[in-house]
């Protein structure tokens, strides 16, 4: 068999593949079993850097070395990023959202183990950040990688991104359902037929994995012991307003802190004074280091004792105002820490610190609450709390619902957690309209949404439908040049550039047809007399709802492309613009 016939035979083979529902049905499987691989990886090791440093002699005699261990994390992170890998790596779930919104849903090679090294570095050292975030870098990695190995089209690309969402969200937390939810919440995934099967099985498959790896304990053990009462119904719609206005603190904060460190274009003070003010926050409140997991675990039992260990003002552990004030600052403040890790150059997630701030903000309002004589279960409060963060930071009411039924083995807390979440998620929308992951995908009109149809819109690649075979020519040119363009060119328009480029105008050759063979003018009419200065064009900066817009309400059938110093570039038809459009919305709607 010659080359040419097994090249012949590869292809057939691999596009009989890509049209086989099975197969994706198996690659979507191997993306979950990577995800919950990934997920079992990330949590052994920084469980082994956390061990290693917290049983190194040094720290336990110089405790102030709490405040250096977070920035030398970072410091490792940014010498690995910087001299090694030399590509940047990106947050977690942003890093997927923008992936399918702007690069054809392929997440480079480096980040199937580039997210796993820095991650670990960040969270093992002290860095107050989560891991849930890189696990879904790194899954969505394993699903884009494989994807892109098999050539799969993006459509079902997409849906493989999806899957190692919900195998790694299923594997961290024990909670497939709740992977799967997330992954149409948060990534924009929509349920069809042909999507709705394979999330289901990466999410059993991450589920599976890390239960084979690492037992049956999930991250929050808790055992329900105070039933839901009706006259409750009151105390847990004012905990959804309460957890979505801290929503609203939360992300608000993130975006000051994190602009105030994009505006330094020095690394090195970005990682000084990021690295320094975490370390002595971190020293102040040693339950902020870290995930904050521990903690929580402690709490919910009500044990505080985690809280106020090795505190730095040797606060009483008995003293209400001191729990109180401790709960109150720890809620205003993870999202301080979270935010001086990522901008002093860590890497993470920042699911942890959203349930960790919910889960405060919860233990907060009970005990407040039985000081004024209402009897509120403290734990049931946390986990609702928890929920209620999710719902207004992420935007994924849904998400929280399920993730914390699916922790609590039961439902019976069904009814406070959509009260709660349905509140908070109600109150950040009337402020945000996008959530804490997708803001800055918003800004540059990058974010997918579940609307098929403006997807379809944002997803048509300019550059590529340029039409470039116009012949060109300068304003001073005589009609006899023009003529002469003319005989060389195949389309009926010309536009008119300067000697930089510049587009100037458009000559139709059917509004020249009179006297383009009148070689009595060739040498006295001249191209910037006949010339029409286009009254549409479309830049590169526009909206695409601006461009088809344009495109739709013009006279004309193709319109003039300049760049933002006005220099030309080509011609978009409308034939060609909406053809791509159609196309790009039978993909997406594609069931």
């Amino acid at each position: 068999m010659g080359k040419l016939e097994f090249g012949k035979r590869f292809i057939r083979w691999q596009s009989n593949l890509n049209n086989s529902y099975y197969f994706i049905l198996l690659l979507s499987l191997l993306t979950g079993f990577g995800s919950g691989i990934v997920a079992v990886i990330i949590k052994n090791l920084v469980h082994f850097i956390e061990s290693s440093l917290q049983n190194w002699h040094l720290v336990k005699e110089v405790k102030f070395l709490y405040v250096l261990l977070p920035a030398a994390g970072i410091s490792l992170v940014v010498i690995f990023i910087r001299y090694i890998l030399r590509q940047e790596v990106g947050d977690g779930v942003p890093k997927v959202l923008h992936a399918i919104s702007s690069n054809h849903a392929n997440i480079k090679m480096h980040n199937l183990f580039s997210s796993i090294i820095t991650s670990a570095l960040t969270v093992g050292f002290g860095g107050s950040v989560g891991l849930e975030g890189p696990t879904v870098a790194t899954g969505g990695a394993v699903g884009s990688n494989l994807g892109r190995f098999f050539r799969i089209p993006y459509r079902k690309k997409i849906i493989l991104l999806g899957a190692a969402c919900a195998g790694a969200m299923a594997a961290i937390f024990k909670a497939p359902i709740a992977g799967i939810v997330f992954a149409v919440e948060v990534i924009m995934i929509d349920l069809t037929s042909l999507s709705v099967v394979p999330i289901l099985l990466a999410s059993i498959a991450g589920y599976t994995t890390s239960f084979l790896f690492l037992g049956g304990n999930v991250l929050y053990r808790f055992e329900l012991k105070d039933a839901f009462e009706l006259n409750q119904v009151g105390y847990f719609v004012i905990l959804g307003l309460i957890t979505g206005f801290v929503a609203l603190y939360f992300t608000s904060t993130y975006e000051r802190i994190m602009k105030r460190f994009e505006g330094m274009k020095s690394r090195l003070k970005r990682l000084v004074i990021g690295g320094g003010l975490l370390g002595i926050i971190l020293f102040a409140f040693p339950s902020l280091y870290g995930e904050g997991y521990e903690y929580i675990n402690a709490s919910l039992k009500g044990d505080y004792s985690l809280v106020l260990k090795n505190n730095l003002f040797n606060l009483d552990p008995d003293s209400v105002i001191v729990l109180f004030s401790l709960f109150f600052c720890l809620l205003l403040l993870k999202i301080v820490v979270t935010s001086l890790t990522f901008g002093a150059g860590g890497i993470g997630g920042i699911f942890a610190p959203t349930l960790f701030t919910g889960a405060n903000t919860g233990l907060f309002i009970a005990l407040l609450a039985s000081q004024l004589g209402f009897h509120i279960s403290v734990s049931n409060s946390a986990l609702v709390g928890m929920a209620g963060l999710i719902a207004g930071v992420l935007h994924a009411p849904l998400t929280g619902i399920f993730l914390i039924a699916e922790i609590t083995n039961g439902y019976q807390l069904l009814f406070p957690l959509l009260i709660t979440s349905s509140v908070s998620y109600i109150t950040v929308r009337i402020f945000k309209q996008h959530n804490i992951y997708s803001i800055q995908l918003a800004k540059r009109k990058q974010l997918l949404t579940h609307n098929a149809d403006k997807n379809a819109l944002y997803l048509i690649d300019l550059k590529k439908i340029i039409e470039k075979n116009f012949v060109t020519i300068h304003p001073s040119s005589s009609l006899g040049d023009l003529v002469n363009a003319i005989s060389k060119s195949t389309r009926n328009l010309f536009p008119v550039v300067d000697n930089d480029n510049h587009l100037m105008g458009v000559v139709n050759m059917n509004q020249i047809r009179q006297i383009m063979f009148n070689s009595y003018l060739y040498n006295k009419v001249f191209v910037k007399e006949i010339m029409e200065i286009p009254e549409t064009t479309i830049s590169l900066e526009d909206d695409p709802e601006v461009i088809a817009e344009k495109l739709l309400h013009s006279d004309n059938f193709n319109l003039p492309v300049i760049d933002q110093n006005g220099k030309y570039l080509g011609f978009i038809s409308r034939a060609n613009f909406f053809a791509n459009y159609r196309k790009l919305l039978r993909e997406f709607s594609a069931d």
